[in-house]
């Protein structure tokens, strides 16, 4: 047996480690000139791309090109993970669920992460090379490979495009010309072809689901284990106080302008590794945040994490990387404003248990939703969770921020309307329990909301109140965006109503499909928001607010036949229109690792009223084993409704 490291001819970085093992194996046969040599890197080696060659006297020959990966099943190596069962969902399986949708309408979207698709290990390894840091010192920057926090944080910088070269453009607005909107893609695969065959120019376009999806197949290649994470109700704390502002026009609608914003969902990726650099005793190891949308700028660039989950569920917001920021996405206090006609505004409610709702994944070896809400903070509502949250602003308040380095950058287009207290006011606020609502309000649903349907819902009201109270009620319908901010009004109600002691007031609200309709393309969620002021007592207002995600219109596939790996197989997509007008600019893409080498787009012509298309389409699946089929259904009218289904293919 032998050890070897780079040789002297090669310039390496005080930090390089590599020292290689080679043994001799017993199969080699020396009269027969075959020596046959077990060549082992060390757990410490550099991931990356190796060329081995062979010297005999003054002639040397290439043997093979080898690409060396972080490898979970070495107890050596940062990023080991002991449970085999969790080494096959979080770094083979090809396949997963992204959630979306609104805290009480989750919305599970198959994803295909196509980590062992063609080329991808080229791919993955380019995605090393364009990083800001191999441009300035590439040996440096090699020899730091060996390290899976300082790997992770390269990614996250390079699956976004604002540092220049990146895999992913962003776009939150409505405008997708040169592109396609983040809600076409169902996979990373073609995304990451894409950026390699356009001599690695930015793909159009992406969100923060996109985004995540593309680095969980780009670590899972590398060896890093890696799931995908989505925070519902997640807060953009822009000046690090650890509360979000939102505001309410005295009439019921919700005003755009705010730098603050809370998401109905944020999507990011969690990384299995060791963190020795934050502590011995690996208390910070196991599963870190990355954050590859492009928010706030840490260390000069659009990057966030690794952030150890453990740090942030004990508000441990001083150490490395973002936990700051992290913390506040699933922990912030949440203070609604009404801004009045007069410029003046008032606080109407502070809100500490809002932020960070169904923390969600996808459960090792199902497709159930796996609920990971406590891994990042304390129960709400508990002293713990208080203790933690005063133990993090005081941190923040005392080292002005930690590691952080936050920019002016932000996504949206608010401006500031964060003037109506001062910061230590509005600390107070936060410490000060909320007093007990004198007027009891909630929202139910009448019937299912479905894209193409009215929909239907009753604002109920109560009071413990011995008097009758004459109420002015304000009802607003918004569009919303993901990220918060309001896309366009839909309706507005306003009335006036006497609430009778001991009896429900119930408030019908109707939205109709053509009211709606055309606000709602390329939005998810619908804000239904009601201010309530006591007519008798004026200072005494109340808000109300909900969220609901329309359901798409049902989609069908049936697959005929029994899967083989070269065979054809034949499958058929059904769709039938919903409502009473033409669905222009039709198509149908089809996609699947395994099944199709990348995407096959099918245009379909105008859809007529209540009419059907059926799609019949044949396909040779080329891996076996389990292969999820993505069907993705567009048109102007209603963009991307998804579906999928499992095949079983044999060899």
């Amino acid at each position: 047996m032998s050890r070897f490291g780079v040789p002297d001819k090669v310039q390496r970085s005080g930090s390089a480690k590599a020292v290689w093992r080679a043994e001799l194996q017993r199969s080699s046969s020396p009269e027969r000139g075959v020596l046959v040599l077990a060549i082992t890197p060390p757990a410490a080696c550099p991931v990356g791309e190796y060329k081995m060659s062979a010297k005999l006297g003054e002639e040397e020959r290439d043997l093979a090109t080898l690409s060396v990966l972080f490898n979970p099943w070495c107890p050596e190596d940062w990023v080991f993970l002991p449970n085999e069962a969790e080494r096959q969902e979080y770094v083979m399986n090809e396949h997963g669920i992204i959630y979306k949708g609104v805290g009480n309408y989750i919305s599970p979207t198959h994803w295909d992460f196509g980590q062992f698709e063609e080329d991808m290990v080229k791919i993955c390894m380019k995605v090393l090379d364009y990083n800001v840091k191999h441009k300035k010192d590439p040996a440096d920057d090699v020899s730091a490979r060996c390290n899976p926090i300082y790997v992770s944080r390269v990614v996250t910088s390079l699956i976004n495009s604002e540092n220049g070269g990146g895999i992913l453009k962003g776009q939150w607005g409505m405008d997708f010309r040169g592109g396609v909107p983040p809600t076409h893609w169902s996979g990373s695969y073609a995304i990451l072809k894409k950026w390699s065959n356009s001599v690695f120019s930015s793909v159009k376009y992406g969100q923060c689901w996109v985004y995540a999806g593309v680095m969980c197949s780009v670590m899972r290649l590398l060896g890093i284990p890696c799931r995908v994470v989505t925070n519902y109700e997640s807060a953009h704390d822009t000046n690090k106080n650890l509360t979000v502002d939102t505001y309410y026009a005295d009439y019921g609608v919700r005003e755009k302008d705010s730098k603050d914003s809370v998401w109905n969902y944020h999507v990011w990726v969690e990384g299995w590794m060791k963190r020795p650099d934050l502590s011995k005793d690996g208390k910070y190891d196991g599963w870190q945040v990355l954050d590859p949308t492009p928010q706030e700028k840490s260390d000069g660039m659009f990057c966030c994490g690794p952030a150890s989950v453990s740090a942030i569920r004990n508000g441990d917001t001083h150490l490395k990387y973002d936990v700051p920021f992290v913390f506040a996405e699933v922990n912030a206090d949440c203070i609604t404003w009404l801004v009045k006609r007069d410029g003046s505004m008032v606080n109407i409610d502070t809100d500490n248990i809002k932020i960070g709702q169904n923390i969600s994944t996808k459960a090792v070896g199902t497709n159930d939703r796996m609920n990971i809400t406590d891994s990042y903070k304390q129960k709400e509502g508990t002293q713990q969770e208080r203790s933690v949250f005063q133990y993090a602003l005081t941190r923040l308040e005392n080292e002005g921020g930690g590691e952080t380095c936050v920019g002016d950058e932000k996504l949206g287009n608010g401006t500031d309307m964060n003037n109506g207290s001062n910061e230590n006011a509005t600390n107070n606020q936060i410490c000060s329990p909320t007093p007990p609502p004198q007027l009891f309000i909630r929202f139910e649903e009448v019937s299912k909301p479905v894209d193409g349907e009215d929909v239907s819902l009753k604002l109920i009201l109560n009071s413990d109140s011995s008097a009758t109270r004459r109420l002015s009620i304000n009802v607003a319908v918004q569009a919303m965006r993901f990220t918060g901010q309001p896309a366009g009004n839909i309706l507005t109600k306003a009335l006036e109503q006497e609430l009778l002691p001991g009896k429900d007031l119930i408030v019908p609200i109707l939205i109709p499909f053509l009211t709606y309709h055309k606000h709602m393309i390329g939005c998810e969620s619908m804000n239904i928001s009601a201010i309530i002021t006591d007519q008798r007592k004026e200072n005494h207002t109340f808000l109300a607010e909900t969220r609901i995600a329309l359901m798409k219109p049902p989609i069908s596939i049936t697959v005929f036949g029994e899967g083989r790996v070269n065979r054809e197989l034949t499958a058929e997509v059904l769709f039938q229109n919903p409502v009473k007008e033409i669905l222009r600019d039709c198509s149908l893409t089809l996609t699947g690792s395994g099944l199709f080498n990348g995407e096959l787009i099918n245009r379909l012509p105008d859809l007529l009223p209540n009419n059907r298309v059926r799609v019949k389409f044949h396909f040779v699946p080329y891996k076996s084993g389990e292969r999820t089929l993505l069907v993705d259904f567009d048109c102007a009218s209603f963009r991307d409704i998804k579906k999928s289904c499992t095949i079983i293919v044999k060899p």
